[in-house]
């Protein structure tokens, strides 16, 4: 079985307008809010240096950018819940009337001037969302275009990219990528997966990576998977039509969209049945689990790029809130560890 190791390697690898807005926090707030700090654990820690050094070996280093989806932009706007968003789950912005959000669309890749219609980008686009629940407190969704992961663990997933990292054009089949995916068919089936260029950031549908519990008033939990669907449904570019793109084409359309209306995307839960497996991002539901509308995010504006906070902002898998706890999927934490570290030299970069 042969994979196409340069594609492998590009998938694992705006101007200022009235629209923009900043997102507004003190220093000191902003130092106290995004995230707990690093585990003390020195296994932990260890797995998720491995990760990033995965990243890096594989794209280089790009001072001041995310070592995955390098290349995005901040959005701002609100969440409405629907009623019925309060019925699964006490957490405090499915009873508030609307809660501020600030999101972020993004290319796969760590490369952060990858052209937004490379035919070999064929990693998923990001979409994370921060709800901004109040003064040092927020809980996010990190989505992205593919609905599951490649592999179950931190373990697993340094394997994957060592294995791209040493697929080399020189390297004589089997590949170690080959191999890896051949003894690893989920792996196989996510990246055989098509993820097709779409026409707009808001007409992708996106999916958290994980499932997590909802625990409602009555004290009944359900485990869910998120899906954020565009209200102006999906469109896809042919190969000739991504080809006439320029190579900003989808963040320049998000300057154009915002200044004509808002993106607005509706936020489902799909929910598991007794039986299925709630701790592996690997594992499907099937489609015919009920799903029920949480709410709807509407984004109206942009953050400017030069906004210092905008910079500082890490997205957290980990909810963190009460209402919704993780699932025991192993993925979390070390998603955590790496979205931490990586923002903190992102940081240090930028200073």
């Amino acid at each position: 079985m042969r994979v196409p190791v340069a594609r492998l390697r590009v998938e694992l690898a705006i101007r200022r307008t009235p629209t923009h807005v900043p997102v507004r926090a003190s220093r000191a707030q902003s130092n106290r809010r995004f995230m707990t700090p690093l585990p003390n654990e020195e296994q932990r820690l260890a797995l998720a240096k491995e990760v990033i050094q995965g990243f890096d070996d594989l794209q280089g280093v790009h001072p001041g950018h995310r070592p995955a989806h390098a290349k995005g932009q901040l959005v701002a706007g609100t969440f409405t819940p629907t009623s019925e968003a309060a019925s699964v789950s006490v957490a405090p912005h499915f009873a508030a009337p609307s809660t501020p959000v600030v999101a972020r669309f993004s290319d796969s890749t760590g490369l952060p001037n990858v052209p937004d219609n490379d035919p070999n980008l064929s990693g998923p686009r990001g979409f994370a969302v921060r709800f901004q629940l109040g003064e040092h407190r927020h809980t996010d969704i990190v989505a992205h275009s593919t609905d599951g992961f490649p592999v179950r663990t931190g373990e697993e997933f340094v394997e994957f990219l060592r294995a791209v990292h040493a697929s080399g054009p020189d390297v004589p089949s089997p590949k170690p990528i080959e191999q890896f995916l051949g003894s690893h068919p989920k792996a196989l089936a996510f990246v055989q997966t098509p993820k097709p260029i779409p026409t707009s950031f808001a007409r992708e549908s996106y999916f958290a990576v994980t499932a997590y519990k909802f625990i409602n008033a009555a004290g009944e939990a359900k485990h869910v998977r998120y899906r954020l669907l565009p209200e102006a449904g999906g469109a896809y570019l042919d190969a000739a039509g991504a080809a006439v793109q320029g190579p900003n084409f989808l963040m320049e359309e998000l300057v154009t969209r915002l200044s004509q209306g808002a993106i607005v995307m509706q936020l489902w839960a799909q929910v598991a049945e007794d039986g299925d497996v709630v701790d592996d991002a690997t594992e499907h539901w099937p489609e015919s689990r009920a799903q029920v509308r949480l709410g709807t995010i509407t984004l109206t504006k942009l953050v400017p790029n030069d906004d210092p906070e905008g910079k500082r902002i890490i997205f957290d898998p980990i909810p963190r809130v009460e209402g919704i706890e993780p699932s025991g999927d192993p993925l979390l934490e070390v998603r955590a560890d790496v979205y931490l570290m990586s923002g903190r030299r992102r940081r240090a970069a930028a200073v």
